[in-house]
């Protein structure tokens, strides 16, 4: 089945391109990364804390199968309702190191709206490891569940 998240990586850049168009209106695709409880499904982990404000933090856990527990946490340096969300991503732990996070919300129709993400990394080889680890499928994967659990509540 086709990715219908499109991820743009150019070679030897620190940066990627993610765009997404949901079959969601735009306040409810804004939701999904502003309500903890929508966050908590769509991610599967916990939502800590969650201050959908500009200079809001969060802080999420998660564990893998074998039990152990990764936590990921920022804060929102830019934050306008159904526009716009700008925050550093961390994920404790880890090598991948800090990001660089824009999130730009648009309406295509009364009932359909576009996600444009770019993401910084502190380098090239950090956001290729990133990329290493599966995340191109998994975004796919993260903003289809997006679209199913918001869907039923059209």
């Amino acid at each position: 089945m086709e990715q219908k998240t499109k991820v743009n990586a150019e070679d030897g850049k620190q940066e990627l391109f993610i765009t997404r168009e949901f079959d969601l209106p735009l306040e409810l695709l804004f939701t999904a990364y502003t309500e903890p409880e929508i966050v908590e499904q769509w991610m599967g982990t916990k939502v800590l804390q969650l201050e959908s404000r500009k200079y809001g933090s969060y802080q999420f856990e998660t564990s893998d199968p074998k039990g152990n527990k990764y936590r990921f946490s920022g804060v929102a340096h830019e934050f306008i309702p159904n526009q716009k969300i700008v925050r550093t991503f961390e994920m404790e732990g880890t090598p991948f190191g800090l990001q660089l996070e824009f999130y730009e919300f648009e309406a295509v129709t009364d009932s359909t709206s576009k996600l444009r993400m770019h993401v910084i990394y502190e380098s090239v080889e950090k956001r290729d490891a990133v990329i290493k680890q599966g995340m191109v499928r998994g975004i796919d994967l993260a903003h289809n569940r997006i679209e199913k659990i918001l869907q039923k509540q059209l």
